[in-house]
């Protein structure tokens, strides 16, 4: 009789449809399971697995997490990347399943926004203040979307706790507010952000970038390094409109790189303000190539 290891069978179970999710999640209610969730647009990469261990932290060992993966068209506008946006669901599964993912949602666009001649989609969820700078000034409808697809997965899975990544600063803000204001009661927790070696804020979309665009895309994390010296050699602060007129300046000396803004904002109502001190955040979006990434940090 020959001796073998024993193999271990990571079960993940995979939910297609709303109305079993929604079942499901009633069920976890009335047996008082602690549910983290995870909400993505796949192609994972270490960053979602950091949220992914983060709810399995607070969810607990009898705990639930679960990760959707959805590829939202609310959020993207009409010359947007939503049709070339990077995809690859079995490689997704793979890495849920090595992360202990309990289950993975992956619902179709037919049932999140059913829509039909007769009967078109036409609710939305809008935050009218924190969304109008910044991403939503850059992308007019994008925060629409956003807080949209969150409002209809936070109802869908009916989580205790829903985990979002800090590099989408003004998001994850938003999704608070929301939350807030709406009264949905989930727990909203931050995690940091997760990055390249050089810096690089882990994202789907670096997977566009070519080798030498992607040398040149930690200008965003030295940019953000740039303003973190400038402030701290400033004990009384340095003009927002200086500092950023400084960072334009090193991210417009590369070859590929353009900036689409840059902002300096108190972290709590996202208001610009005028002169940076410690503890103001820096956010910026920057075009490497066609390759559009934003970064974000406290200074």
């Amino acid at each position: 009789m020959s001796s073998s290891r024993p193999v271990l069978f990571l079960f993940m179970r995979i939910v297609t449809s709303i109305p079993q999710m929604q079942r499901l999640a009633k069920r976890w209610q009335r047996e008082g399971v602690s549910v983290g969730f995870v909400p993505t647009m796949g192609y994972l990469h270490r960053g979602h697995i950091s949220l992914v261990e983060r709810a399995r932290k607070i969810a607990g060992s009898k705990g639930k997490v679960v990760v959707s993966i959805y590829v939202n068209p609310a959020q993207f506008g009409p010359n947007e990347d939503f049709s070339k946006y990077p995809r690859d669901l079995e490689r997704d599964k793979k890495l849920c399943r090595t992360a202990k993912v309990d289950l993975l949602f992956v619902p179709s666009n037919d049932e999140m926004y059913p829509t039909s001649p007769e009967q078109p989609f036409s609710t939305f969820v809008v935050e009218e203040t924190l969304s109008k700078t910044m991403e939503g000034e850059s992308r007019p409808t994008h925060f629409r979307g956003v807080t949209t697809v969150v409002a209809k997965l936070l109802n869908i899975v009916g989580p205790n706790v829903a985990v979002f990544g800090a590099k989408d600063f003004q998001q994850a803000t938003i999704i608070r507010r929301m939350v807030r204001d709406l009264n949905i009661p989930v727990r909203v927790v931050v995690a940091p952000t997760k990055r390249e070696p050089d810096g690089l804020a882990l994202s789907s979309r670096n997977k566009y970038l070519s080798p030498d665009e992607r040398r040149e895309a930690n200008i965003l994390w030295k940019s953000v390094q740039m303003a973190r010296q400038m402030t701290h050699l400033s004990p009384n602060g340095t003009s927002a409109a200086k500092m950023e007129t400084r960072v334009r300046r090193l991210i417009e000396a590369q070859p590929a790189s353009r900036v689409d803004y840059v902002a300096f904002f108190d972290p709590e109502s996202i208001h610009p303000v005028r002169v940076v001190k410690r503890g103001t955040q820096m956010a910026l979006a920057v075009f490497i190539g066609r390759t559009r990434l934003i970064d974000n940090a406290a200074l």
